[in-house]
């Protein structure tokens, strides 16, 4: 890609409740100006983005894109404009061909937020190749789901792979402590989700199945996720989590991206934790029937919780890794604001300016976050967005 692009990166989206926090986010983390990145917000009204960009207290210089998803040449126009489009734009399956297929044909870059298996199944199917050819860098999820379980996992196999000479061929996700709400597009996308099965019943098999975004490979059978159980390795019981079926995908997908480098007997499963005894045990089992989009007062698209509440938010994250002779590790990722928003909003914008500035490797293709920028991701969300990644054993 030239870097005579006009800017670094276009949030598209900005107008949205999530699109604006991450505009808050770059205009407070790095402002505009002649050392910063080249950012701009984009949407389908200038009076609205005008509105927004007063409203977060970005600079009257932001650049101010017109763009709409229903106005292909608009599209076409963003992409061919910056290094990266960065979109919070969703549900993606209704809002996002045209801006995929605008990047890829550009040669652009491309992060969003998308938990959406069916259509990210449909995309790599058919833009695979072009992306190759062009150098896009398309990534999905770049956000809650999947980076710190995609990210936590890569780095504990690095670990392991360093003190043991090999990776762990089962790896537990474990969710410790989570403060927050999941967002009203993921609520959104989950809706739109149950109306294309309806439509098209195969996609049953690809939102089933652990490797429904690995075309060409199925690997051993997984551990049940569906029903709470005791485990042994962290003495509590556990129960289902909702953002497991996704997560879960991605980072099998990580894994076939980097030529198994987890190996292709590799296990991997994501639990919330509740507590050792009957109590635990209850709790475990209330978890396993509650529905979390099912509360009337859960956010709606474009709405969100208060700025005390992201603020007040955080996420302890445990994986455990096991290699097949029984070598044992463990590592811990925190954020430090609620998960569906203000951890969110800054893992997005550090993964654009990521594509956009830190010389990644790779080449064009349909990625995910662990397997295009890795490291250099972690770094960033370690030095700007208030992630950690620890070692614990």
């Amino acid at each position: 890609m030239s870097d005579t692009r006009e800017f670094d990166v276009i949030i598209y989206g900005s107008t949205g409740y999530t699109g604006r926090l991450v505009a808050e986010y770059m205009a407070q983390q790095y402002g505009v100006g002649k050392d910063a990145p080249k950012w701009a917000m984009a949407g389908r009204s200038l009076d609205k983005l005008e509105e927004v960009r007063d409203l977060i207290g970005a600079p009257k210089d932001t650049p101010l894109v017109v763009a709409d998803s229903d106005d292909a040449a608009s599209i076409d126009m963003m992409a061919s404009r910056t290094k990266v489009v960065l979109t919070t734009v969703g549900p993606y399956q209704l809002y996002g061909d045209e801006l995929v297929a605008a990047c890829v044909k550009n040669g652009t870059h491309y992060v969003d937020l998308c938990g959406e298996p069916g259509w990210m199944r449909e995309m790599i199917d058919k833009h695979q190749d072009a992306a190759e050819k062009s150098g896009a860098q398309i990534c999905f999820s770049c956000g809650f789901d999947s980076i710190p379980f995609d990210l936590g996992v890569l780095m504990l196999q690095k670990d392991m792979q360093k003190r043991f000479g090999k990776p762990a061929t089962r790896v537990r996700g474990r969710v410790r402590a989570m403060e927050g709400t999941f967002s009203g597009g993921t609520a959104a996308s989950l809706k739109e989700t149950m109306k294309a099965i309806a439509k098209n019943p195969g996609l049953v098999k690809v939102l089933a199945s652990s490797f429904g975004l690995t075309p060409g490979f199925e690997g051993p059978d997984q551990p049940n996720m569906l029903i709470p159980k005791y485990d042994k390795t962290i003495d509590s019981w556990v129960a289902p989590f909702i953002m497991a079926p996704i997560n879960t995908k991605n980072v099998h997908r990580t894994n076939v991206l980097l030529d198994f480098t987890y190996g292709e007997d590799f296990k991997y499963d994501e639990m919330v934790v509740t507590s050792p005894g009957d109590l635990g045990k209850q709790a475990a089992e209330m978890v396993a029937k509650a529905n979390p989009f099912g509360d009337s007062d859960a956010p709606k698209p474009g709405e969100g919780p208060t700025k005390e509440q992201r603020e007040n938010g955080y996420y302890d994250l445990l994986f455990l890794g096991e290699t097949a002779d029984g070598d044992t590790a463990s590592l811990c990722v925190k954020g430090d604001k609620d998960p569906g928003y203000g951890s969110t909003s800054k893992m997005i914008a550090e993964s654009a300016l990521c594509l956009a500035q830190d010389k990644i490797t790779g080449g064009g293709g349909v990625w995910t976050p662990g397997a295009l920028m890795g490291k250099k991701l972690v770094k960033r969300l370690e030095d700007k967005a208030g992630l950690s990644f620890t070692v614990e054993s």
